[in-house]
């Protein structure tokens, strides 16, 4: 018996050695991010915090897809987070995704907030809205049909026509109206403007706030970051100036783009990405992410904060991505074709 209990005894120590000289992968998700991680932070936290997994976040403020596809098979990345439906579409075309099926994503996420075949999903939602001056803009209702009414010559401010929030709206038009139609409205848009389209979002309404122009185009989530900037007050005063409008609110509904997320062709924590993915669409993230970014949540009974419900209530196009997606190239080629970014003629 003592010679039995010695075997055990040296087997028991050389499991414990054996267990001390092989290291214990750790559990976690490794997430390529368009999105400041200042942003996403507190909803990775929750993710560890309820499934011991933990994250890693590499920022990149341009070339995602490129990096990803120069990594190839090699790539760390598990979970791309961008924003733009552009964007997402760029990593499809840019073979760095792979599909995902998952029943608890597809059932969260409406169908025109997803890609048909599975490679992106929206997160988030930001409306691209009218800023209005409070002092000189009476209208509470004005759709972006009107905004090439000659009314509002000379009292119109935008950024550049290419830039990918502007395109994609342009795209959403094209969609809803066709392409001649769409020309014809771009050139009344332009003979409107108070300048050459230049700037951000935030340029926009610092313009109106000093009386460059009247109205100007600009994404939701843009107004709360100026009202909560405590950095630059100044913002404070230039988002106190602008009213929301909801452009067609009372009819096919305002054009809203998404924050989104897709799972790398390669992930090498496959499994721990749809978890995080499956995640993100669960009520509590879907109000955690809203409320650090200012934007609509994309699941049915999720609440945006309470200075994005201050800015009015949202009815939103149900126009697929999609389809804004396949119109994006013609939007491009028609804002060049108009000349929409030399300004108006005078």
């Amino acid at each position: 018996m003592n010679g039995f209990r010695k075997q055990l005894a040296t087997l028991a120590a050389a499991t414990t050695l054996l267990s001390l000289a092989t290291p214990v992968l750790a559990e976690e998700v490794n997430i390529y991010s368009y999105r400041q991680p200042e942003l996403i932070q507190p909803l990775l936290d929750a993710f560890t915090k309820e499934t011991g997994i933990d994250t890693n976040v590499l920022f990149l403020d341009k070339g995602l897809v490129e990096r990803i596809a120069a990594e190839g098979e090699n790539s760390p990345a598990d979970v791309i987070l961008t924003v733009d439906i552009g964007r997402l579409v760029e990593t499809k075309d840019g073979g760095v995704t792979q599909p995902v099926e998952s029943d608890i994503i597809n059932s969260d996420i409406p169908a025109e907030y997803r890609d048909p075949d599975g490679y992106w999903f929206g997160l988030s939602r930001r409306a691209r809205v009218i800023y209005a001056s409070k002092d000189r803009v009476p209208e509470t209702e004005i759709t972006y049909e009107e905004l090439a009414d000659p009314k509002w010559k000379g009292r119109l401010c935008t950024r550049d026509g290419q830039h990918q929030y502007n395109l994609a709206l342009f795209a959403s038009m094209i969609a809803h109206h066709g392409a001649e139609y769409t020309e014809t409205w771009l050139k009344g848009v332009r003979e409107n403007l108070a300048r050459k389209p230049d700037g951000n979002d935030r340029s926009q309404a610092k313009d109106i706030y000093a009386g460059g122009c009247d109205i100007a185009l600009g994404n939701t989530y843009y107004v709360g970051l100026m009202m909560t900037d405590e950095n630059e007050p100044e913002q404070q005063e230039w988002a106190g100036a602008i009213k929301v409008i909801f452009p067609n609110a009372k009819d096919r509904g305002t054009h809203v783009n998404i924050s989104g997320m897709a799972l790398a062709k390669h992930a090498p924590n496959r499994d721990n990405a749809v978890k995080l993915m499956e995640f993100l669409t669960k009520k509590e993230a879907q109000e955690i992410y809203a409320e650090r970014v200012f934007e609509y949540p994309v699941i049915a009974g999720a609440e945006p904060s309470d200075i994005v419900k201050s800015f009015g209530t949202l009815n939103a196009d149900p126009l697929p991505l999609i389809d804004i997606a396949n119109n994006r190239k013609l939007a491009s080629e028609l804002v060049d074709k108009t000349g929409f970014n030399e300004g108006p003629s005078m």
